[in-house]
């Protein structure tokens, strides 16, 4: 092979080792009591595990610690550039032992001989080194390893050497179950013990070198993990015996961190070359690894090969889920499962794309709180308003105030990449407590905790805290989180805990709950819930009055029956689920405690008034409520099966007399009264005990009006029906006996029947009356001239006007037709209003007195004196235009106002 440096050959190097460096060794990647061979020097049978050379090109005969970045240098390939020894990782290494090792290197001379077998420019990322290393006894050159190694020079590419050749894969079986699994959790000190065996890389030790090099950090050797990976497959599948492996390889897929937890894979192939049998293996970091890129964070799920695309990648779930463009299966492949429901949360990235440093939390309290801002090497975005540039002014003076972090009591570090409450060799001279000892809120939302036993920790030196909040997290093995097993009563003080948007089950945000003997309040938005299981005992069963389970998947109260047993909630709020029914009909409805006062049902699915009528039985205490946005209250005729209505295409003119209130027109039905205002009006009619629904008070006043609309509208279903039918549309009134023993049974009439094949089915009888000069009030009590007139259906209103101007001898385009319907609508108002609702009434306080003196075209509603205002007559005013007659009045009969112009 030719090529850059191929052949090149190092002087050789003189290395030694004590069997004190090989208990050193094994000791450091894993070996256990159990193998004292290794680990113990008079032990009859004690052996050098077998991959011990690979560390010797490092060590040397050196007992004490080696310049990393000077030995590297000492010996430049020549015909390639020279490379920064300072951005190196190892990519591969195959060790084929052709010879056990002594126990130790004395009174032998031993000596490293190594030489180029390739230097390849794999561009942008960087470029591969591969060597040859054997170690040979001088004495009669006897080789007793050799090693051929990969080293990655990180970003020292495109320099115009040769590609190089494609790399050879030994994927593991896929078919089947790995014959042996064993797993290993690093820890800071990991890669701080293997250094000592002789490679002192700073990059295995210090942040810095990490972070210039993209790894955002220390990251462990990967000859830890080559050697533990071979300690393990030894143990399990070589009896530990060093004679059973004779040739050993990996390639480096991605950095391991301090923390992550390894697990390997191993599986049998049955391929033997003569009596050694080939084994497979695959380590990876276990899923849950927290990651954050460029502030985007995400829990890595797989770690490994993709088809299709060269190299090793990471299979990640963005918090973000619109951030990903799959949900683990690329290509009809599933190589992972996420946590979120969503089709778009996953994606794989690189494992050298630079990661965003994890902090500790007084790191992240310093730098967001106490940093000063002009060491901040970003631009500040500059903010314009209508081409002026907005100032600062009073900014200084408040970040002043935040840097006296011992009088913080409101501390918000969200999105800040905190991973940890401290680290052992972290700078601080104080703990969290002696620095923000007065802090009662805390926010350590959307970061990177794995566990929720660092937020313990932080919490316990906390002692005035009252509010915790840790949404948008990703905790995971909460059940067997010891940091939550002895928090003992470190939590005690706190109040209000938030888990939202942390994919948790409901199980486990209660074994959380249950740390927090004094919580009152609890929110549990955004976790994909649909059916709570059954809370075991708790302090927090005793205690809690408010919960937020807003943006869960919930569909009918049955799915939170279990909140029965908590009889001091008082207040439930389910904004944005799926509800739709009280309970399903296999189930029995559930009844909530008596406390339980306030439900907001916002952003559901309730259509039915059924669901209205039912909520007293389930919610004993209900006063409140909050009901907007549900498909019922946008449109309150959405289960009425009987009421008809004209197309919302008539232009409705409300009128009442001077000095009085009135409602905007609505949608639908032509009728004078928003869908809104009819649905506020009919829920607060039919639930007689609610005193506040949607952030209004139900006045007296207003549940009189809203129990006489309610009695209206049940008389015009039963108008609709005939006789034999009353009794199934009573059924769906259970409040129409009380109501009209408080106001009276109101008239029922129905009106005949016509066959539709009969003329008299497309005619209908009018009764026009001309207004008189002295009739402007409009009431129909005047002089005015009347005319009965049979009008068919099918004419259109220009038509009618033309039989109008036949009739009273008038121009047919100089007079207006006004359609008295003969029914009243109530002055609208009741819907929630996003405004100053006062403000509205004031405006249309001053519209009906700028009325006044002009007389109104209205009616005050007989019986209703001392509420004045609070009815008006509906009228339809028939505009000019092509639509039918038989589309624009009701029925067969209709009274119709000709006005002069």
């Amino acid at each position: 092979m030719s090529g850059p440096g191929v052949g090149f050959e190092y002087p050789a190097q003189e290395v030694s080792w004590t069997k004190r460096d090989a208990l050193l060794f094994a000791n450091s990647i894993g070996a256990t009591a159990k193998e004292l061979h290794f680990l113990y020097e008079l032990d009859p049978n004690f052996a050098v595990f077998p991959t011990y050379p690979i560390i010797l090109t490092f060590k040397g005969t050196t007992q004490d610690v080696v310049d990393f970045y000077a030995a590297q240098k000492a010996v430049a390939i020549p015909g390639v550039p020279e490379f920064d020894a300072t951005r190196v990782v190892d990519g591969q290494r195959l060790l084929q032992n052709f010879k056990p090792l002594p126990a130790t290197s004395a009174g032998k001379r031993f000596e490293i001989r190594t030489k180029v077998l390739g230097v390849y420019d794999k561009g942008r990322p960087g470029t591969v080194v591969d060597t040859q290393t054997d170690l040979v006894e001088t004495s009669g050159d006897v080789v007793y390893t050799r090693v051929i190694s990969s080293s990655f020079y990180v970003g020292q590419g495109n320099w115009g050497g040769p590609k190089g050749p494609a790399g050879t894969n030994y994927p593991p079986p896929k078919d089947r179950q790995p014959d042996a699994v064993f797993e290993h959790q690093t820890t800071p000190e990991t890669a701080l013990l293997y250094r000592l065996n002789g490679d002192y890389n700073p990059l295995h030790a210090h942040p810095e070198p990490g972070k210039k090099m993209g790894f955002g950090g220390v990251i462990i050797h990967g000859l830890y993990s080559w050697n533990w990976a071979a300690h393990g497959l030894l143990e399990h599948l070589g009896g530990s015996d060093p004679a059973n492996l004779k040739e050993y390889q990996a390639r480096f897929a991605s950095p391991v961190r301090p923390g992550d937890k390894l697990v390997a894979s191993a599986w049998r192939t049955g391929q033997k070359q003569g009596e050694w049998e080939e084994v497979r293996f695959e380590v990876k970091i276990e899923g849950g690894k927290r990651r954050s890129y460029d502030g985007a964070l995400c829990t890595v799920r797989y770690v490994g090969e993709v088809a299709g695309a060269t190299g090793s990648w990471l299979g990640v779930e963005w918090d973000d889920p619109s951030r990903g463009k799959h949900d683990g299966q690329h290509k009809g492949v599933r190589y992972f499962s996420c946590n979120s429901k969503s089709r778009t949360a996953a994606s794989f990235v690189r494992p050298t794309r630079a990661v965003d440093a994890p902090q500790t939390f007084l790191s992240a309290l310093n730098l967001k709180y106490a940093s000063d801002p002009g060491q901040d090497k970003k631009p500040r975005r500059q903010v314009f308003f209508s081409g002026k540039l907005a100032e600062e002014v009073g900014f200084e003076k408040i970040r002043r105030q935040q840097a006296q972090l011992h009088e913080l009591q409101f501390v918000i570090l969200d999105d800040v990449q905190v991973a940890v409450a401290s680290l052992p060799d972290e700078d601080s001279k104080e703990s969290i407590g002696e620095v923000c000892p007065k802090v009662r809120e805390l926010d350590l939302s959307r970061n990177l905790f794995e566990r929720f036993g660092p937020v313990v920790e932080i919490c316990a030196e906390l002692k005035l805290l009252r509010s915790l909040k840790v949404n948008g997290n990703r905790f995971q093995h909460v059940l067997e989180d010891e940091g939550l097993k002895t928090a003992g009563d470190v939590l005690a003080s706190v109040a209000e805990l938030a888990l939202e948007d942390t994919l948790l089950e409901w199980n486990e945000i209660c074994h959380i709950a249950s740390k927090f003997p004094s919580l009152t309040i609890l929110h549990a938005g955004s976790n994909q819930l649909s059916c709570l299981t059954p809370i075991p005992p708790a302090p927090f069963t005793s205690s809690l009055v408010s919960l937020h389970l807003e943006g869960n998947d919930f569909t009918s109260f049955s799915d939170l029956a279990p909140l029965a047993s908590i009889p001091t909630l008082r207040k439930l709020l389910l904004k944005g689920n799926r509800i739709s029914a009280i309970h399903p009909p296999s189930s029995p409805p559930p009844v909530f405690g008596p406390n339980l006062y306030y439900i907001d049902l916002s952003y559901n699915a309730v259509a039915h008034w059924s669901f209205i009528d039912t909520l007293p039985a389930a919610f004993p205490g209900l006063t409140s409520l909050r009901f907007t946005h549900n498909p019922l209250y946008s449109n309150p005729d959405l289960d009425d099966t009987t009421t008809t209505t004209t197309t919302p295409t008539i232009s409705t003119l409300t009128t009442q007399s001077q000095g009085q209130g009135s409602g905007g027109g609505g949608s639908g039905g032509g009728g004078g009264v928003p869908k809104t205002d009819e649905a506020f009006m009919l829920i607060a009619a039919r639930l007689p005990r609610l005193k506040v629904l949607n952030f209004s008070t139900v006045t007296t006043a207003d549940r009189a009006d809203a129990e006489m609309f309610y009695l209206s509208r049940i008389a015009r279903q039963l108008a609709a029906v005939p006789e034999t039918a009353e009794a199934a549309v009573l059924e769906r009134h259970p409040r129409w006996a009380p109501l009209c023993e408080a106001y009276g049974e109101p008239a029922v009439v129905r009106r005949g029947e016509v066959d539709p094949n009969f003329l008299e089915a497309r005619l209908v009888s009018v009764e026009f009356w001309l207004v008189s000069e002295g009739d402007g009030d409009g009431d129909g009590k005047g002089g005015g001239e009347k005319r009965v007139v049979q009008v068919p259906k099918s004419f259109d209103i220009y038509a009618v006007k033309g039989v109008v101007g036949k009739v009273f001898g008038l121009s047919p385009l100089k007079v207006r037709l006004v359609w008295e319907t003969g029914e009243w609508d109530p002055v609208g108002g009741f819907d929630e209003a996003d405004g100053d609702s006062e403000e509205e009434e004031e405006d249309l306080e001053a519209e009906w007195v700028r009325r006044e003196g002009t007389g109104g075209l209205g009616e005050e509603m007989p019986g209703l004196q001392t509420k004045a205002g609070r009815w008006v007559k509906r009228e339809v005013e028939l505009k000019d235009g092509p639509r039918q007659f038989g589309y624009c009045v009701d029925g067969l009969e209709a009274k119709i106002r000709v006005e002069k112009r």
